[in-house]
């Protein structure tokens, strides 16, 4: 995604909308398809990028189409660049500093957390784990010196809090490697 994009979620409780949801969303606008899966517990999501106009529009179609199904929803206009790679798990991430994890129970949420709190502060973000074989929950997990962490973390878990969303947030000052093993 170039600057400018924006990146738009339906999360849904229902697969069987799921497959309407981005149906619906892929004919209403020109956007590009990111993750159109099912996700943990039975719900399903569609995450979508393109120009603002043509996500805005493709996500309150989706979002209509979803009615009472929809969990959560988002458009983020200007998306932080970091975003889609922590998403895909492509990151690379050449030293730990602090670690700071935030838990949300909706894939949404989570999502706009990571980019507030990567815009907000000078962290790195080393994933953003949606909702597989984690009971539908998802986490954003950063690093950077343990002041910006702590910063990035308070951020992200005010984006989270404004929908009751919130699990948990941690922020551990040199974490040993071995519990950051699978994300390096």
């Amino acid at each position: 995604m170039n600057s400018g994009s924006a990146i738009g979620i339906v999360e849904t409780s229902s697969i069987a909308k799921g497959f309407e949801i981005a149906d619906t969303i892929l004919k209403t606008a020109q956007v590009e398809l990111i993750v159109n899966r099912t996700i943990c517990p039975g719900k399903y999501m569609v995450v979508v990028g393109g120009s603002v106009d043509a996500v805005q529009s493709s996500i309150e179609a989706g979002v209509r189409a979803g009615a009472h199904t929809v969990v959560d929803h988002f458009v983020i206009a200007n998306v932080h660049p970091a975003v889609f790679p922590a998403i895909s798990g492509t990151t690379h991430l050449p030293e730990m500093k602090a670690l700071g994890v935030v838990e949300s129970f909706s894939v949404a949420s989570i999502i706009e957390a990571a980019d507030a709190a990567v815009k907000a502060t000078p962290v790195q973000l080393i994933t953003i784990h949606l909702a597989m074989a984690i009971g539908g929950k998802g986490y954003v997990s950063m690093t950077g010196d343990v002041a910006s962490v702590q910063e990035a973390v308070e951020v992200a878990a005010k984006v989270i809090q404004r929908k009751g969303l919130l699990v948990e947030k941690v922020v551990i000052p040199r974490p040993r490697r071995e519990i950051v093993r699978e994300f390096i």
